[in-house]
């Protein structure tokens, strides 16, 4: 009878994807294990997801809009950074959460053989829950203030898609470093901290001198962030500029997935 040894070798790039479908399963799989962790012997359970943004709108909205009265024009302030929040929550959640992937589940990976680039993907499923119920805070929040729902709504699927791909872009890059350099998983935290200040969250872009907004057009998350504005408020569509930060979190998303998938081979020996 034929043997078949399965091995971490991955051939060619496109054979490593068609592995990568043929395992598809396993990302259901992990997402469903880290979902049930995550929530495990806590009191409030998945209401955590509802509790964590509210309270980090509280805060925002005494400090920005009461304090500091941060001018939003006509959006009451609670929904102007709630929109923001929405964006950054899902892009440094899943930057840390994919960033960790590899080592959180090295016992796994030193036990059995799959595609590991699943582990990093699945947590894409895992944050999308905790997105889905802040866009439903989002929809609470509008209907409080009475703020119309128009249109361009339709399109605020494929900016939260974007936003994930932007994730993406530098979490896959990390999980794959972690394993190697394991001083990335200290300065991961610090790095999104800072960035948050660095994005148009809690302020509105055009609070920016002009003369910086070449930093603002290379933010992947600025773009992002303004989008999803325009999708819920409508105004002038955001500047054609943005994209520049959206081509470099694509070259990045190309590049860590052929590193990652080229260095696959050695992570079972480095983890």
């Amino acid at each position: 009878m034929e043997r078949k040894i399965i091995t971490a070798d991955g051939g060619s790039m496109i054979n490593q994807f068609v592995r990568l479908y043929q395992y598809r399963s396993l990302i259901l799989t992990f997402a469903r294990r880290d979902i049930k962790i995550q929530y495990a012997q806590t009191f409030l359970g998945i209401l955590w997801s509802v509790v964590r943004p509210l309270s980090g709108l509280l805060i925002y909205t005494v400090f920005f809009g009461f304090i500091l009265k941060v001018d939003t024009g006509n959006i009451p302030y609670p929904l102007f950074a709630f929109s923001g929040m929405i964006c950054w929550y899902a892009f440094s959640n899943l930057i840390s959460q994919s960033g960790r992937s590899l080592i959180e589940s090295q016992n796994i990976i030193n036990k059995t053989y799959f595609p590991k680039l699943i582990l990093p993907l699945s947590k894409v499923l895992v944050i999308s829950v905790d997105l889905m119920v802040t866009v439903l805070i989002l929809a609470a929040i509008m209907l409080y203030y009475h703020f119309p729902f128009q249109l361009n709504l339709i399109v605020i699927p494929l900016v939260l898609l974007v936003n994930i791909i932007v994730a993406l872009s530098l979490g896959i890059w990390l999980s794959a470093l972690t394993v190697r350099y394991r001083d990335f998983h200290h300065i991961i935290p610090y790095l999104v901290n800072f960035g948050i200040f660095v994005t148009p969250i809690f302020y509105p872009a055009t609070l920016i001198p002009v003369k910086y907004h070449f930093l603002l057009y290379l933010n992947p998350v600025a773009g992002v962030v303004e989008a999803l504005r325009w999708s819920l408020f409508g105004g002038e569509l955001p500047s054609f500029h943005y994209l520049y930060g959206l081509i470099i979190a694509t070259l990045f998303l190309i590049t860590g997935l052929f590193y990652f998938l080229k260095s696959e081979s050695r992570i079972s020996d480095t983890v």
